[in-house]
């Protein structure tokens, strides 16, 4: 395992990198004794300078997309939403209805929740692009001002 952290807009991001692929972008609050005892290299990989490359991109409206090699870990369903929320386009919202029901699943709003909730590739798979029924803003594991700050970056 490869950790690489990086300072941006909203705070210290963490990259970690397993056998090649990105499996978690998250955001640091403080530092957990949890994680150091966690063995890694904390030198930065090919892929992780290339992860924090387009990360810049985007938070300077250079880039719309990532194209990175991705491995989530998550249950079956959490994978069907989090390849939903790939399919967002830039600058656009569903809502957790829409994509409880492209998954054939209508009445799995909250469930869909759950999984945008533990999506473990913060922005890179963009749960910020996913609204409550009305539009409105709702839970965000990083903070609804994130989630505005991140629709409003998206709008500029």
């Amino acid at each position: 395992m490869h950790i690489l952290r990086i300072n941006s807009m909203f705070g210290t991001i963490e990259l970690t990198e397993k056998n090649g692929a990105l499996t978690c972008v998250s955001l640091r609050s403080g530092e957990s004794p949890e994680l150091e005892a966690i063995p890694c290299r904390k030198v930065p990989t090919a892929l992780l300078e290339e992860a924090e490359q387009q990360l810049n991109e985007y938070f300077c409206h250079l880039r719309t997309e990532f194209d990175l090699p991705i491995a989530p870990k998550g249950t079956p369903f959490q994978q069907a939403v989090w390849d939903q929320l790939d399919q967002i386009p830039y600058g656009e919202t569903r809502t957790y209805g829409e994509i409880a029901a492209a998954l054939g699943k209508p009445g799995a709003a909250r469930a869909v929740g759950a999984a945008c909730r533990a999506n473990p590739l913060w922005i890179i798979l963009p749960c910020h692009r996913v609204l409550g029924a009305k539009g409105q803003l709702t839970g965000y594991a990083y903070g609804t001002e994130v989630k505005q700050a991140l629709l409003e970056l998206e709008q500029e």
